[in-house]
């Protein structure tokens, strides 16, 4: 049997274009939703991204666990419970299953698990117990921070310069100006609660985790030490999986994650979609107008690395692109196929997807297959779209 080419994926940390090789077992963890508003194309392009991925490993004959997990506690989901006036669990709870039905619409393979970060507050407590025995972490009124000057390596995942470093932690909420900590880009791993918040008990005082650190108890809880494919938007590069790698390895002492793979954000209206700004287009309002598989495809017309933006044009582009697929699928079956020809599109498929994740370079590769009038069952269904 020909060794199966390999497949190349970009990769955030080194900044190139590398070929992955995983082992029979690929673990991958994507970080998941806030569960405050309806999920966006944005976070659409990031799960369908992972779930290609995990297709076309499948298809190489590779195992695949992938976790997404649910930040239920952190300030977003605060402020809006307090907003609205509800339960913060009963807000997530709500979100969640419009979330989970959004997803299982766009064909979603089901994540591994998909774990809330409130499950894993015993496992959030002992690691941060641990980087604080690392001595990488102090106690500075009544919260505990890890401390970014005691970890040389901490910037190799993003590589961005301290001016900008400082400029992004402030727009998430990171506090550059906090007079607690030592050094600005230091960040909280425990912090007292507010009087509305949720609060758990701890050594450190009643509280509740920081923001990073659920993401790092989650993935070492549910994967091991070591994850092959760890990622998210574009926008999570720093300060999230920055600090999630730092205070991981301070532990462990081993790599955290082997590939990190970051997928580009969507705009609208010239600006990317963000709660914040409320310029979002949401998938369950689009799977009222359109069949799933179109909204799918739409979404695949992109490749997932570059920020791209969306127009009125994508859905009846993708409707009209589903149609002649499905016209030539049906022409094919009803006539003689070539041996030679009848699984080509599905080899295409295959070459594009093994070039960093080509997605529209697959799809034109299907329609010319199309026009061909030769079948792209096969080719379409790998991108888990059903003819």
């Amino acid at each position: 049997m020909s060794k199966q080419p390999a497949l190349r994926l970009y990769d955030t940390a080194r900044g190139e274009i590398v070929p992955f090789e995983p082992g029979p077992l690929v673990t991958l963890y994507s970080c998941g939703i806030t569960p405050y508003d309806s999920a966006h194309l944005g976070h659409a392009q990031v799960y369908l991204t992972f779930d290609i991925l995990q297709r076309r490993l499948r298809d190489l004959g590779h195992e695949t666990r992938c976790v997404r997990n649910v930040t239920d506690v952190d300030d977003d989901i605060l402020r809006k419970a307090r907003e609205l006036g509800v339960h913060y669990l009963d807000l997530a709870a709500e979100e969640i299953s419009r979330f989970d039905a959004d997803m299982s619409a766009l064909g979603l393979i089901p994540a591994w698990s998909e774990p809330r970060a409130t499950s894993a507050i015993p496992e959030i407590l002992t690691l941060i117990g641990s980087v604080l025995e690392s001595g990488v972490a102090y106690r500075s009124g009544g919260a505990v921070y890890f401390d970014v000057t005691a970890f040389p390596r901490f910037g190799e995942v993003s590589h961005l310069d301290r001016p900008r470093m400082l400029e992004l932690a402030a727009e998430h909420g990171g506090n550059p100006d906090d007079p607690n900590k030592r050094h600005p880009l230091d960040f909280v791993l425990w912090q007292p609660s507010l009087p509305d918040e949720p609060s758990w008990e701890s050594r450190w005082g009643p509280g509740r985790p920081g923001w990073h650190i659920e993401c790092s108890a989650l993935a070492l809880r549910e994967l091991g030490e070591t994850v092959d494919v760890h990622g998210g938007g574009r926008d999570l590069i720093f300060p999230h999986h920055e600090c999630e790698t730092a205070q991981s390895e301070s532990v462990t002492g081993t790599t955290f994650v082997r590939h990190w793979l970051h997928v580009g954000l969507v705009g609208l209206d010239g600006t990317k979609m963000s709660k914040s700004l409320g310029n979002l287009v949401f998938v369950g309002d689009l799977l009222k107008e359109w069949e799933p598989a179109a909204v799918r495809l739409a979404l695949l017309g992109h490749q997932y690395r570059p920020d791209w933006e969306w127009t009125d044009e994508d859905m009846p582009r993708a409707a009209r692109r589903i149609d002649r697929w499905r016209s030539a699928a049906a022409r094919s079956g009803s006539a003689a196929i070539e041996p030679d020809h009848e699984e080509e599109g599905l080899v295409l498929v295959r070459s594009f997807l093994d070039d960093d994740l080509d997605t529209p370079g697959a799809l034109r590769a299907l329609d010319a297959e199309a026009a061909a009038g030769r079948s792209v069952v096969d080719g379409a269904a790998l991108l888990g779209i059903t003819l």
